[in-house]
């Protein structure tokens, strides 16, 4: 009889999930979850949009096959994302040097991504922020990439650590890559500024290093032609780039799983050699990519009306953000009369770090039933105008 299956071991649950399942089980009324990274409305919900619902209807009422998409997924659902991450009259994409084939949301991108890289030159080396989204390290290990951290924001403070930043990055080699995102920094909610993202596509150009962009929160921090100035300037001026965009978040289509890996290559040949690769390494990955959300968000993008009832529930939910992190700095600011808050005033989308002790956190967590992570990073998005005050007095509590 075989034994393969004794020879395993347990493996630790994920640290995000295991306190949603504790935040969920806690009897506390007065309990608040900020620890899993999805927006929330302000009765503590994740909606589903309104232009979705639209959306749907329509493919309810037209849907006439559930057949296979092809390798490169839905052609008209990556023709729209491209053109909404770069924009429409983007000189990359008008000289034919832009390929994207749909993935299984922003992780999916994320992994075809670093099977690509992995083709190109087996063990690159890929640099990461310090902090950065969790799953960044495992995703690009998987692929057998090695891993270098730049120093990129230190929890409790205000700002990115630029200096800091590109000294480090000023040991990366010829080839090296450089993971950035796009906007909304997860975990800090601390993005480069313009004047940086030139900066950093003239250290790029010099280095010859090659830029992978996480676009993950995409009009959570401003319009949707501001929050995207920097990676836009850069993928203009860059022989070579890799670009990941998830739907998640901006559509609040978590469960659909909706993303695009977007190649930016030198020229149409390079950039027809790098679809044919990506599309291969989809096929043993995850063979073919799910249709439903990709046709939901073609809907929206092409249709004017759905499009600007999109725009403005995006709209709704970016000023809701807003609107906590100001109700939150001026909150702690009244209790504790001093600024060390602040920051969360002045930084981008759904999370921020309080820059507290895990023993604070935990102390919040049992005195008050507030639940976020040892890291003290708190998901905006999961306060409400009825906790925002609560949330206040256990921060001040372990001060």
């Amino acid at each position: 009889m075989s034994d393969l299956f004794t020879s395993l071991e347990v493996c630790p649950d994920d640290p995000i999930l295991q306190l949603m399942v504790q935040a969920r089980n806690d009897t506390n009324p007065l309990k608040v979850d900020l620890s899993v990274g999805i927006y929330k409305n302000d009765v503590g919900k994740t909606p589903v949009m309104n232009c979705v619902k639209a959306a749907e209807k329509r493919r309810t009422e037209q849907e006439d096959s559930k057949a296979y998409l092809g390798l490169a997924g839905d052609l008209r659902f990556n023709k729209l994302v491209t053109e909404l991450a770069l924009g429409a009259n983007h000189s990359a994409n008008s000289d034919g040097r832009v390929s994207t084939i749909q993935t299984t949301g922003g992780s999916g991108a994320i992994r075809i991504a670093a099977e690509l890289i992995k083709r190109i030159k087996p063990g690159t080396k890929v640099w990461v922020s310090n902090p950065t989204w969790a799953n960044h390290i495992p995703i690009l290990k998987s692929a057998g990439l090695e891993i270098a951290t730049y120093s990129y924001y230190q929890p409790g403070e205000r700002g990115v650590r630029f200096a800091e930043m590109m000294q480090e990055l000023s040991t990366a080699q010829h080839g090296d890559v450089i993971l950035l995102q796009g906007s909304c920094h997860n975990p800090c909610g601390e993005d480069l500024s313009l004047e940086q993202w030139r900066l950093l596509t003239n250290f790029v150009l010099e280095k010859g290093l090659l830029p992978f962009v996480d676009i993950a929160y995409h009009g959570l921090s401003e319009d949707l032609d501001q929050d995207s100035l920097g990676w836009r300037h850069m993928a203009a001026s860059v022989p070579e780039m890799l670009i990941c965009y998830s739907g998640s978040k901006n559509f609040s289509l978590y469960r659909d799983r909706v993303g695009v890996l977007i190649s930016v290559s030198p020229d149409q040949n390079s950039a027809h050699i790098l679809l044919t690769n990506m599309m291969n390494i989809s096929r043993v990955v995850y063979s073919l990519p799910p249709a439903h959300g990709g046709y939901l968000v073609a809907e929206i993008l092409e249709d004017v009306e759905l499009r600007q009832m999109w725009m403005s529930e995006l709209d709704q939910i970016r000023l809701r953000i807003t609107t906590m992190r100001t109700g939150l700095a001026d909150a702690l600011l009244q209790r504790l009369d001093s600024d060390r808050f602040e920051f969360i005033r002045d930084q981008q989308g759904m999370f921020s770090f309080l820059g507290i002790s895990a023993e604070q956190v935990l102390s919040m967590r049992e005195s008050h039933g507030i639940y976020l992570l040892n890291s003290s990073r708190i998901n905006i998005a999961g306060i409400t105008s009825t906790n925002l005050e609560h949330l206040a007095d256990a921060v001040a509590s372990v001060i």
